[in-house]
């Protein structure tokens, strides 16, 4: 269960982060209810996907999928950190803010692919999807609801360094990942 909750901490506030632009770019109360529910809905579902991938290619390699999972942890949050092209990630979680149809599932797709690497390392780590799903899409909801209220008052600058904290929270708990699965052999 620490290993489940080491993971969902750090897309909370990759989730506030992305919530916190769309607020900064301003969205009606009825626009943010729906956003949080399409926030949670395809960060509910993007896990189970990674999952079902993870888990196979875990029954594969064994014993090296906590390597792996540790790795992919460290990696994401690095990815994170060092990201230069922001600018396109928040003009596509202010699209999703806006936009109707089929077109909204190519956005939600786009911003929760975090998740979907997130479902991989747990089917690796052999962690409870169905339990990480539930946690993934509530943390979702509530994030996305914070984050778009606090964006609209504090502005940019609180939304990046949300985003980067994301990033090295990820990046230590691949570490530690990996560090446990070096002392356990």
């Amino acid at each position: 269960m620490l290993r489940l909750l080491a993971l969902i901490v750090p897309l909370s506030l990759d989730t506030f982060a992305v919530s916190a632009a769309i607020g900064v770019s301003g969205v009606s109360a009825r626009e943010r209810l729906r956003v949080s529910l399409l926030f949670a809905l395809f960060e509910g579902i993007m896990p189970l996907v990674g999952f079902l991938v993870g888990a196979a290619v875990g029954g594969v390699i064994g014993q090296d999928a906590d390597y792996i999972a540790g790795g992919l942890l460290i990696a994401l949050g690095g990815y994170m950190l060092l990201a230069e092209d922001e600018a396109r990630e928040l003009e596509t979680a202010q699209m999703l803010a806006r936009t109707r149809g089929l077109a909204v599932i190519g956005l939600g797709v786009g911003i929760s692919l975090d998740e979907l690497a997130i479902g991989f390392s747990v089917g690796l780590l052999r962690i409870s999807i169905v339990l990480a799903a539930v946690l993934i899409a509530a943390q979702a909801f509530v994030a996305a609801q914070i984050g778009i209220r606090l964006g609209q008052r504090l502005g940019e600058e609180f939304r990046e360094g949300a985003e980067k904290l994301a990033g090295a929270m990820l990046v230590v708990l691949g570490l530690v990942f990996l560090g446990q699965a070096v002392l356990g052999d």
